[in-house]
């Protein structure tokens, strides 16, 4: 009543099929490969790296499928099974819908609706540095962020000196508020290769192209016209100077050497404490301001408990602990 071992069902294959109907029952979503799901909170990257390890682990230890194994099962299904993302995978699959996500985060406006997935998008790069892609991830970001900033850089170029002010401003504020998505959707990498292998941040990184690539290039330019612009009040309206000025020392502190007075009144501490013998010329600019600001229809308010002539000659001393008080 024995089976013949000839008979006997080849070893492998029952273990196979049983794994084989239940991922065939569930499916992938949304068209990608299966995959062990992201963690939801940032304190679960360990579990990430458990989850990314094992994974490269069961990939190194598969051995080769024989004849015996494959009977019931094609390669496109042992590939499934596996979860494994090839290098084509990565570029006709995923990195096209990387790719599009970034386009229309690069160029939104402020308040605009991206109809993007923000968890598929998550969710690809999860599993893109599983599957150790993450070099080609991070060479296609760089080399994708590169190409907008150097067309950002051709426009300015061809902007007028009368908009040039307000464009420089849309390019840096854009480009900061695009890097608040960017980064964040792709922690993952920079955790598990960028800070790890490189020893940077991906938002340092993305910082510096923006300086090499825009700022670099026009700050010899912005400069005479953000100097210009502060010696007549309301040319450009305060904000989007604020707005250039603390970005550029944000971009490169050592920029302050160019214009340390322009500077002086967007960032504290950049000019050296007032000495006394200053403060007749500081008085002398706060009241030369008030007359700029005169003429071009501006009042201090009730003036009626003033006598006639006392509006440019009041308490000296506020006046110049006024002007003091941006530095």
């Amino acid at each position: 009543s024995s089976i013949p071992v000839s008979a006997r069902e080849p070893p492998g294959v029952q273990l196979l099929a049983v794994p084989a109907v239940s991922v065939d029952r569930k499916g992938p979503k949304e068209g990608l490969p299966m995959g062990p799901p992201p963690p939801p909170e940032a304190n679960g990257v360990i579990m990430m790296l458990k989850s990314c390890d094992a994974a490269a682990a069961v990939a190194k230890a598969a051995p080769a499928p024989t004849a015996s194994s494959t009977i019931n099962i094609n390669t496109s299904t042992s590939k499934f099974l596996m979860n494994v993302i090839t290098i084509e995978d990565y570029k006709s699959t995923y990195w096209p819908k990387l790719d599009g996500a970034i386009d229309q985060l690069l160029t939104q406006s402020p308040g605009d609706y991206i109809p993007i997935s923000y968890e598929q998008i998550y969710s690809c790069v999860y599993k893109c540095v599983c599957q150790q892609h993450s070099e080609q991830m991070y060479s296609d970001l760089i080399k994708k962020i590169t190409n907008h900033l150097e067309r950002v850089s051709k426009e300015l170029q061809a902007s007028p000196p009368d908009l040039y002010i307000e464009r420089f401003n849309i390019a840096l504020g854009q480009y900061m508020g695009a890097l608040q998505s960017i980064v964040p959707l792709f922690i993952y990498m920079n955790k598990f290769y960028i800070e790890t292998k490189l020893n940077r941040d991906l938002k340092d990184d993305l910082i510096k192209l923006f300086t090499e690539h825009v700022a670099e290039k026009h700050i010899y330019s912005l400069m005479p016209l953000l100097i210009e612009a502060q010696s007549t009040p309301f040319q450009v309206t305060p904000s989007t100077m604020a707005n250039i000025v603390k970005g550029l020392y944000t971009l490169r502190p050592e920029w302050v050497q160019m214009a340390p007075n322009l500077f002086s009144k967007f960032i504290p501490n950049i000019l050296p404490p007032a000495m006394e013998s200053e403060l007749s010329e500081y008085a002398a600019q706060d009241q030369k301001l008030q007359r700029e600001l005169i003429q071009n229809g501006f009042t201090r308010g009730d003036q009626s408990r003033k006598r006639a002539g006392d509006e440019l000659a009041y308490n000296s001393s506020s006046a110049c602990a006024s002007s003091r008080g941006y530095r």
